[in-house]
């Protein structure tokens, strides 16, 4: 699908003769958007377990009698037959009192887990005993199980606090001490019971103190910790260890402005250290990156991804972390490693470059030569499973108005055979917005700002129409992609409704690599909302746009821009929903706001030009303001501090509470939620009663 120019846009051709075919078919109920009723329009595709051997790989679908079955297929023919033990065989796992984070060796033969006392233990499978490897656990001392900060900034909510890891030989597990007693306690009530109760976290806002951090390694056949030789009381950080094929364990460090990133390579005898990675930038560099390093087989180095150069690339390393070469080079921007192919020098990795929207599949040789692009067409492929020898590769792809497909695709990039389509039987018969990406110049003249906009259906450009936009904002974190969105969904439900939905992605976004990132250091809000105001003023100027009637949403740093939204661009944006929005970077944690502010005290006049209280007196509109009373990530603090402040401005607003929610407000909380919200958009962009389906009971359950 070819982009069209944001100056002198004409619309698209095909919207207009859309036009007249709409009336032939028919709208998705409420009860299909909104309680799951069947529509037929879709189906599940199914899924890849791997592959066998070079021509045949698992696939595992979902039968008509609602069985899940295995079958093991021939790429050529398509041919399949029950996969022999299901190919999903796995040794039963064994139950273990108190024990959390479960995780077994790679021979099976051991568990390792902590328990509540934040002490790491291990277990012999094959007889049940049971060892501690540490005994300093407290209710501030915590071994194998993260300090939040380390648990969402740096090693992720997938790893459901766990901080050890064992080695690939079963041997040796690497393991995170964390030191909280001197981390400030945020208390947070709970409004449960006669006289509620206060839950006292360790969470280190910026410029405050970080936990202390120790890295250990712990044998299975016992023997004291050895700690790798880093002070604890230094102000560091670090990544996610790595084991070596060769047994080496490499431990990324990092300093607190988070501008230098060193990898050693620990001795695990005495746990000396030797540097073999160092990577400075004027800026910062991103810790969790889980895929920086991709080993080779033993002796043979590894690869190292990094955006030193203002780019995602790959860099060859040897065993003593000397460079070898670059494998790639240019605007390849969200790389990860899909497959080696050690034997052939190849690599294969997955990235956008053609098009910052769209994801494609590529392969370099190590050498860094031959860099080419095996996915085809206009979509983004966003799903990859490569053959063992690389002759074929299977692809999951799409665009804003195809829906998804896999296909079996050889080395050449032809498609041998279609495995599946989402189309289901009835997709033909019902209405569906179309959706389209432009590209709005911001107002340095720096960057073409990638814009979704889902029009409504039987759309008429000489009408105005209302606009919801629903944003994001974080560094890398674009949500302007070109792939199919759920097609039943609350977004067919608007269009249907007749309004214009819209998407914005700024320079941090990720669409212009670190070059655009970098914009937004020590004032991390402002080059955003000004890119959101640039886009919003060209909507504005559009003639099937009603000015007057722009909607801003989103949650979390969402729910920020959209609180500068109607502040520092409050002659742009009238109305907006904020959900669980930091206001000001000063009450959020110190790995993340730090990684893009420095510290308040280095950065005094970057947090006061960033901070949503700042430009309070500018607001004008009406905003909703949202937030769970136990949010433990970004504090209601945050909202409770705006909205003092636009108390004693004198300024109206609307506040919701969620007693007891967390960040992300769930449950009959969250169908409370998107109520108020669809009632909000009704009342203030539709200007009509919401309609009376929304109010029955039945209704309520299922949105």
């Amino acid at each position: 699908m070819k982009m069209a120019a944001a100056k002198g846009m004409v619309l698209p051709f095909l919207l207009l003769i859309a036009v007249g075919t709409h009336a032939q078919k028919q709208n998705f109920t409420f009860e299909q958007i909104f309680r799951n009723s069947e529509t037929n329009a879709v189906q599940p595709l199914p899924s890849i377990k791997g592959w066998t051997d070079d021509t045949h790989y698992v696939l595992i679908r979902k039968e008509p009698s609602g069985r899940v079955a295995t079958y093991l297929v021939d790429v050529k023919t398509g041919k399949s037959v029950p996969h022999p033990d299901g190919g999903l065989m796995t040794p039963p796992e064994v139950s273990i009192a108190g024990s959390v984070n479960t995780t077994y060796s790679p021979d099976r033969k051991w568990a390792a887990y902590t328990k509540k006392d934040n002490n790491l233990y291990i277990r012999n499978i094959a007889t049940g005993n049971e060892t501690a490897l540490t005994s300093d656990g407290s209710a501030t001392v915590l071994n194998g199980y993260a300090s939040w900060v380390y648990y969402e900034e740096i090693l992720g909510r997938a790893s459901r606090y766990k901080a050890f890891w064992w080695s690939d030989d079963s041997k040796r597990l690497c393991f995170m001490r964390f030191d909280e007693s001197q981390v400030p306690v945020f208390p947070i009530y709970v409004a449960d019971g006669q006289h509620g109760y206060l839950e006292n976290t360790r969470y280190p806002k910026a410029g405050d103190k970080n936990p202390e951090v120790k890295i250990g390694i712990a044998a299975v056949d016992g023997g004291n910790v050895v700690w790798a030789d880093f002070n604890e009381k230094d102000d560091q950080y670090f990544g996610t260890p790595a084991w070596s094929p060769d047994g080496q364990l490499w431990v990324q460090w990092m300093n607190r402005k988070q501008n230098n990133l060193k990898v050693y390579s620990i001795d695990l005898a005495n746990g000396s250290k030797k540097e073999m990675y160092n990577e400075k930038q004027d800026t910062w560099i991103d810790l969790d990156d889980t895929e920086r390093i991709t080993f080779l087989s033993s002796g043979k180095g590894c690869i190292i991804k990094s955006d030193r150069d203002g780019w995602d690339n790959l860099y060859y390393y040897d065993n003593n972390g000397q460079l070898k070469n670059a494998i790639t080079t240019g605007n390849f921007w969200g790389t990860g490693i899909a497959k080696i192919d050690e034997k052939a020098g190849v690599v294969y990795f997955r990235a956008r470059k053609e098009n910052s929207t769209r994801f494609d599949l590529y392969k370099a040789s190590l050498n860094g030569k031959g860099v080419t692009r095996l996915s085809f067409g206009d979509f983004s492929h966003d799903f990859f499973s490569v053959s063992p020898n690389g002759n074929y590769f299977i692809t999951i792809y799409s665009n804003l108005n195809t829906p998804p497909a896999m296909a079996v695709v050889d080395a050449k990039g032809k498609i041998v055979r279609e495995v599946a389509n989402m189309k289901g039987s009835s997709f033909s018969d019902y209405n569906l917005p179309k959706t389209e990406i432009v590209r709005v110049p911001s107002a340095d003249g720096v960057f073409e700002l990638p814009v979704s906009i889902t029009y409504p259906i039987n759309f008429d450009p000489n009408k105005k129409y209302p606009v919801l936009i629903s944003i994001y904002g974080g560094p890398n974190a674009g949500t302007v992609y070109d792939r199919w969105k759920p097609t039943v969904s609350p977004v067919q439900w608007f269009a249907q409704e007749g309004m214009i939905q819209v998407a914005f992605d700024n320079r941090s976004s990720g669409h212009f690599g670190k070059k655009g990132l970098n914009y937004i250091f020590r004032q991390l809000g402002k080059h955003e909302i000004e890119d959101y105001m640039t886009c919003g003023r060209w909507l504005k100027k559009q003639p099937w746009v009603d000015s007057n009637k722009l909607c801003i949403t989103g949650g979390s740093f969402g729910g920020y821009m959209t609180c500068m939204a109607l502040t520092y661009g409050a002659d742009v944006f009238p109305y907006g929903i904020a959900n669980s929005s930091v206001t000001d970077w000063k009450f959020y944690d110190t790995h993340y706001t730090e990684r893009f502010m420095n510290t308040p005290q280095d950065n005094p006049d970057g947090y006061k030009i960033t901070s949503v209280m700042t430009y309070a007196e500018k607001y004008k509109g009406l905003l909703r303001i949202v937030h769970g009373t136990s949010d433990d990530n970004v504090h209601m603090q945050n909202s409770l501090v705006f909205i003092d402040k636009l108390e004693d401005l004198k300024k109206h607003f609307e506040f919701m509470a969620y007693p007891g929610e967390r960040h992300s407000i769930m449950g009959l909380k969250g169908v409370h939620n998107r109520y108020e919200a669809y009632k909000f958009y009704y009342q203030y962009l539709l200007e009509k009663p919401m309609p009376a389906v929304f109010w029955a009971p039945e209704a309520q359950k299922g949105f």
